[in-house]
């Protein structure tokens, strides 16, 4: 089963703490870190989707409202 944003953001930052304590050796601060970069590259293609989908409702002069992408 796929993780969500937040349950991968949240164990990302739990990686980042355990990193940032020192308390770890340096094969599973290793580990660590390989976990962190595919967390991280998860939660950017999450996001990265999530900004496609995104839309911004305007309304015309005629006071009509229509859809638009999100520019950049």
């Amino acid at each position: 089963m796929a993780k969500g944003f937040e349950q991968s953001l949240k164990e990302l930052e739990e990686i980042v703490e355990k990193l940032e304590s020192g308390d770890v050796s340096l094969d599973e601060s290793i580990k660590l870190f390989e976990s962190g970069m595919k967390l991280s590259k998860s939660c950017q293609k999450m996001l990265d989707t999530a900004e496609k989908k995104v839309s911004i409702l305007l309304v015309d002069e005629d006071g009509e409202v229509k859809k638009a992408d999100m520019e950049y």
